[in-house]
């Protein structure tokens, strides 16, 4: 390629190049802008998710008492009631490490089930529940359906002694009967929802309702101990008539069990036979009666104990200490933190709750304007989309890039690995090489490569000399070098020949070239008086003609002397005027044609330059002359 088209190529690149930098600089000045945009618009919008969610974690513990505080409060629950709950509900989280939230929500149940609860009271009810279902590993919904349940049935008594002494009386009484009789909070509460109000509306005590059930639930679940007494207090009435027995006092009130299990075992004895079963069934009514005395035969000195120890509970002391011995200390910790989150976040909560409730109302007045003014709700959505569909270009723009850098990666991989391949190849190569010199170095090292080298050598020698024998011979002539050459290949030869299909011929070689057959050939037409030489052409010289020989070989051009233009016809017949070709000529014609077998080759055509024509006299005299 000249310099010039080197330059114009140069230039070309440079004119096509230039823009095309110019585009890819904006376009990457243009993703980075986008990802700077982007990566802006996700750090800000991060920082304000992260941080509202930070002062939300802050606040939840106040939220969510403030939340279940306002169920509670939707009962109709005075204000001062409320702080009152909420104190205790605190309190009791951080000494048993339960959730304060589920102690609020129990009192919302509490409420519901029990109306007219004061203040004091709801906080007294609520936290005999909390404790009372830490003490009988019962969760707090259960207990406070219980303590519902226990509140229907014995109403009058709570209201007799005062609801909140009475809930925690019940509360240490249930956690002395799961204690005594290896039962749980919520078996009890199944065993007495099982009987209701039928004990204790024939008069029958708390306790011994509770020693009865308790005693009841060692064979049996708590619901089928509350069907089973409810089937015996149903079927009391008509079994004393049946059995002539008294099951009452003077007013009608049922007798204590014990009273009536003595009755039963002074008519039939410690045990019933299947005669004095079959007869208790028929005047109870049903077999779950006769169950449940047979059960509470067997042992009525445990269960006259039993009544005796649960009559003289009070308080929920027992129900306090089960519950801190079963209390973990990490999850007191946990829920001390809460109570202080809640307690400091809380006071400042009703502003926080102010100033939401104003943003609220703020996008409630946007909401009416979306209604109130359509077009605008239209204009701002364009907007929006415009913003989002512009941050998308960028995107798709960083996504087209991206794409790009990652197949341009994935050539270079390719191209590097291609590379690899090649200088491995290389190196093969390379090995290979160096093997083949080691190879040529280990033969040349053998004598016997030297031998067959030697060998071939003086073959080629042979064969050269052979070849160019006549030069050889022009050359050296019959010095004694050649002639130990020659006799050396004149051995060789015969040796060669003694070889079967070899035949080679050296002395005939010269004589058989077509220059001295020529020769021979012009000697033999020429006059006697011509000497004979050796030429490429045979040729006759007359008197006036100018013989020009044209050979292929030498291309020689010989000239009659000026003479024989200007001589006589007997000029040519004397022996000093004889025409000879010069001894060079023949020289050099012998030499330039080797030994060609009997090969045979054709010249041209002699072309003979007439200067000036023969007059009559003169070729009769010619003619005279060739004759004799």
């Amino acid at each position: 390629m000249s310099m010039d088209k080197l330059l114009m190529h140069v230039a070309l690149i440079d004119q096509v190049t230039k823009p095309l930098q110019g585009i890819t600089k904006t376009m990457q000045s243009s993703m980075d802008a986008g990802k700077q945009g982007l990566h802006n618009m996700a750090s800000g919008g991060a920082a304000l998710v992260a941080t509202g969610l930070a002062i939300q974690n802050a606040l939840m513990p106040a939220i969510e008492m403030d939340r279940k505080m306002g169920e509670v409060k939707s009962l109709g629950v005075a204000d001062n009631a409320l702080k009152q709950l909420q104190s205790t509900a605190l309190d009791f989280a951080s000494e048993y490490g339960q959730s304060a939230t589920e102690f609020v929500a129990a009192s919302y149940d509490i409420q519901s089930a029990i109306s007219g609860l004061s203040g004091d009271e709801l906080s007294q009810f609520t936290k005999a529940s909390g404790v009372l279902a830490a003490a009988t590993k019962a969760d707090t919904a259960t207990i406070t359906n219980y303590m519902g349940t226990m509140y229907g049935i014995f109403k009058t008594q709570a209201n007799e002694i005062g609801k909140g002494e009475w809930v925690e009386q019940v509360a240490g009484m249930t956690a002395s009967a799961v204690q005594m009789f290896k039962t749980t909070g919520s078996e009890m509460s199944r065993a007495f929802t099982g009987v209701g109000a039928n004990a204790t509306s024939a008069g029958i005590a708390m306790s011994e309702q509770m020693a009865i059930l308790g005693t009841l639930q060692a064979t049996m679940s708590g619901s089928e101990a509350g069907t089973k007494y409810k089937a015996f207090l149903s079927g009391v009435a008509n079994a004393q008539d049946k059995l002539n027995l008294s099951f009452t006092d003077s007013q009608g009130q049922m007798l204590p069990m014990l009273a009536i299990l003595d009755q039963i075992k002074g008519k039939y004895g410690d045990t019933l036979s299947v005669v004095e079963s079959a007869e208790l069934d028929k005047a109870f009514g049903t077999k779950e009666a006769t169950a449940m005395i047979k059960l509470l035969m067997a042992d009525t000195n445990g269960l006259a104990m039993s009544i005796e120890h649960l009559g003289q509970v009070e308080g929920m002391s027992k129900a306090e200490e089960m519950a801190s011995a079963m209390t973990d200390q990490w999850q007191r910790l946990e829920a001390s933190w809460f109570a202080i989150r809640a307690t400091v976040f809380g006071a400042v909560l009703p502003s926080i709750n102010a100033l939401v409730g104003s943003m609220a109302d703020g996008f409630g007045i946007v909401i009416g304007w979306t209604s109130e003014f359509p077009w605008l709700t239209e204009v701002l959505g364009y907007v929006a989309i415009a913003g989002l569909s512009l941050g998308g270009v960028v995107g798709s723009l960083s996504l087209v890039m991206g794409i790009g850098q990652m197949m341009s990666s994935g050539w270079a991989v390719t191209m590097g690995t291609l590379n690899g391949i090649m200088k491995l190849l290389r190196i093969n190569t390379l090995a290979s090489t160096a093997a083949a010199w080691l190879f040529n170095a280990a033969l040349w090292a053998n004598p016997i490569t030297w031998v067959v080298a030697g060998i071939a050598l003086l073959v080629g020698a042979v064969a050269a000399a052979i070849y160019w024998w006549d030069d050889l011979k022009a050359a050296f002539g019959d010095t004694a070098v050649f002639q130990f050459l020659s006799d050396t290949i004149d051995w060789v030869i015969d040796k060669l020949n003694m070889i079967p299909g070899i035949d080679i011929e050296l002395n005939d070689a010269v004589l058989k070239t077509p220059e001295l057959a020529a020769a021979t050939q012009a000697e033999s037409r020429a006059p006697k008086m011509i000497e004979p030489v050796a030429v490429s052409r045979e040729w006759v010289a007359t008197p006036g003609l100018q013989v020009v020989s044209m050979t292929a070989q030498t291309g020689v051009e010989l000239t009659e002397p000026e003479t024989m233009n200007g001589g006589s016809i007997a000029d040519y017949k004397q022996p000093y005027k004889v025409p000879t070709v010069p001894p060079s000529m023949v020289t050099q014609m012998t030499a330039n044609h080797r030994v060609q077998g009997d090969t045979v080759k054709s010249f041209g055509d002699v072309y003979i330059t007439v200067q000036q024509a023969m007059t009559p006299d003169e070729l009769a005299e010619w003619d005279e002359l060739n004759a004799g």
